[in-house]
């Protein structure tokens, strides 16, 4: 059985994952060498005198900070099919992603990227059998709930998103045990998707499920409905393994959990268009393992100077544990000093493990408070299991200008077990964020802002406002903070 086979190699890739580890500073400086001496006679590497670049304070001071507006010039020419921009030769792949300030993105994926996008998958899976012995997920179906696989044609570049791109390179060894099928995954309309999915999946062995939380949740809720079965396990019996990235699980853990009827041993990744960035490689210790033996130079600016002329860029040697960081990629695919967008922080150095804490762009700081995603996440956390509240999904928005009274954070909430005591539940979810965030407090007790309000919207209204806004299923999310109305005045019309 594949299970046997494979768990010998499951060890080599562990021993090798943990001794990389602990030379993790040495080889990201080696890594940040070869990035620019293999750059250093692209359009880029001319543009930026990679042939001064010796040390990191160099390379700091000719490779500047940029997000995708500032990449724009180098990413036309890649598309136009020019070769050497930012990376010698053109693409294997073009990542299609939307982003939010610069539309629709595409983000180069190299022959020398594909390994650090492919292997690390692959790394985590294995770790995983390593560390806990469980491998009879290797003996059944799996399913990776992902974006469709069709491919456009952008001069000559095969162009799609990550989630599809991945279907294409997946290894032999594990493609007869994949579903759905590809006609299924072909399938844009996401709800025609998901029944196909049912279709195909319902009679399998289904052992590994792997997907964005909320869709996989959609998932099961078809799957249970269609059988008239209690729980998922009473489906597939012998279901091992789940593996999710893009969002914070605690937020859905009850919810998926009761729709299963047990915990299931889970594996978490941080997948990117931009770069495999870390993976869960313990069962027993909090935060992903950094992915910095991977073709990926690191660097982290403190969140709160990023957007500063000439913030504190720090290399993996530099950082401490608890700071909130925005993260910095260059890699194999030509992405140099590139902000993705998210915060970290490190929960360990020895190990280099990290916990994704946000999105630069996802706060609340209407009146100077910066409220961060972890913060509203973590109370949720503490504050739901006191009161038998079960949350499908939820959102925050300041309200600056109500019709009466202070201004206050609204919590727009999709409940799958609602508060006994709604008053009351609000009221400790405050306590919790005033306890999180000091300048929220501040506010709270100088009557700047009054205590949070909570909004129950029905069941669907995510999945509603997700239709309308034409980014449900796949790899969407709902953002859980924005600094305006949009996203929340845009739930309240979805119901109208």
């Amino acid at each position: 059985m594949l299970a046997t086979l494979l768990k010998p190699y499951a060890h080599i890739i562990r021993r090798r994952l943990r001794w990389k580890a602990g030379l993790a500073v040495a080889l990201q400086e080696e890594i940040r060498r070869d990035l620019v001496r293999t750059a250093r006679h692209t359009a880029f590497g001319r543009d930026h005198d990679f042939g001064a670049i010796h040390t990191y304070a160099d390379f700091k001071q000719r490779v500047p900070i940029g997000d995708y507006e500032d990449f724009r010039s180098y990413a036309d020419r890649i598309k136009m099919g020019e070769a050497d921009v930012s990376w010698p030769g053109t693409p294997a792949y073009l990542a299609k992603t939307s982003g939010t300030t610069s539309g629709v993105k595409y983000i180069p994926l190299t022959r020398d990227s594909l390994p650090n996008h492919f292997g690390s998958a692959r790394n985590a899976l294995f770790n995983y059998v390593a560390e806990t012995g469980h491998s009879r997920w290797l003996d059944g179906k799996m399913i990776f709930l992902s974006g469709s696989p069709e491919m456009g044609d952008t001069n000559g570049i095969p162009t799609g998103r990550l989630s599809g791109i991945v279907n294409h390179e997946v290894p032999a060894w594990l493609r007869r045990s994949q579903l759905p099928s590809y006609q299924t995954n072909c399938i844009e309309d996401w709800e025609t998707k998901l029944e196909r999915i049912v279709d195909e999946t319902l009679q399998a062995d289904m052992r590994l499920i792997s997907g964005i939380p909320p869709w996989v949740q959609m998932y099961y809720e078809r799957l249970l409905a269609r059988t008239g079965k209690n729980t998922i396990k009473e489906v597939f019996p012998n279901l091992e393994m789940f593996v999710y990235g893009g969002v914070n699980f605690e937020p859905y853990r009850d919810s998926l959990e009761r729709l299963v009827g047990s915990r299931i041993p889970s594996v978490e990744t941080y997948p990117a268009s931009e770069g495999f960035i870390a993976f869960q490689d313990s069962q027993t210790e909090a935060g992903l393992l950094l992915n910095t033996a991977s073709g990926i130079f690191f660097e982290f600016v403190p969140a709160d100077e990023i957007a500063n002329s000439r913030p504190t860029r720090l290399s993996l040697g530099e950082v401490s544990t608890g700071v909130n960081y925005a993260i910095l990629l260059s890699t194999t695919a030509g992405l140099w000093a590139y902000n993705i967008g998210d915060t970290v922080e490190f929960t360990s150095l020895r190990p280099h493990r990290i916990r994704v804490t946000g999105r630069i762009k996802h706060f609340i700081s209407a009146f100077g408070e910066h409220v961060i995603g972890k913060e509203v996440e973590a109370a949720l956390r503490e504050v739901a299991p006191r009161h038998g509240v079960e949350v499908t999904e939820f959102t925050v928005a300041p309200q600056v200008s109500p019709p009466e009274g202070l201004p206050y954070h609204e919590w727009l909430v999709e409940y799958g077990r609602p508060p006994a005591d709604p008053a009351a539940f609000a009221r400790e979810l405050d306590r919790a964020m005033v306890q999180a965030n000091s300048y929220y407090r501040d506010l709270i007790e100088g009557r700047v802002l009054r205590p949070l309000v909570l909004t129950a919207l029905p069941p669907g209204a995510f999945r509603e406002y997700m239709r309308q806004q034409g980014k449900l299923g796949g790899q969407n999310k709902v953002p859980r903070l924005a600094n305006d109305r949009r996203i929340a005045d845009a739930l309240r019309n979805s119901l109208a």
